[in-house]
């Protein structure tokens, strides 16, 4: 493609987007919610607050959560179990106890054997 063509295909492309651009400031909704903005972070500085301070305020329940330990379900999140098969060396780490390799040592060693193979447990 000539350069001459890149520009004016350039220059239709910016013709495009000043149109819409004419479009979007004469739109009511984007005039309103500009002007909410403008009080909304005039307010923030009268109060000497950020952002996240005025998120913070009006929805504190997730971070109440994480602090709890819980997942967004609500129940407590599952303890990280570390095992080792003495037998090949393989580490297993899961969190639960549908691990697909953890239930195949259960049925070839049985799951008191492979309970007593549990190296470490993290939260």
């Amino acid at each position: 493609m000539s350069i001459l063509n890149t520009y004016i295909q350039k220059e239709q492309q910016l013709k495009q987007l000043q149109e819409e651009l004419d479009r979007l400031k004469n739109d009511d909704r984007l005039k309103a919610e500009l002007e909410f903005k403008d009080k909304l972070e005039a307010l923030m500085r009268e109060f000497d607050k950020s952002a996240a301070d005025v998120i913070k305020l009006l929805n504190p329940q997730p971070a109440a959560a994480k602090a709890s330990g819980t997942t967004s379900t609500g129940r407590a999140k599952r303890k990280l179990k570390i095992y080792k098969n003495p037998n090949t060396g393989e580490v297993v780490e899961t969190r639960g106890g549908n691990q697909k390799t953890l239930k195949a040592w259960k049925e070839e060693y049985g799951a008191e054997t492979v309970e007593g193979w549990l190296v470490k447990t993290e939260d």
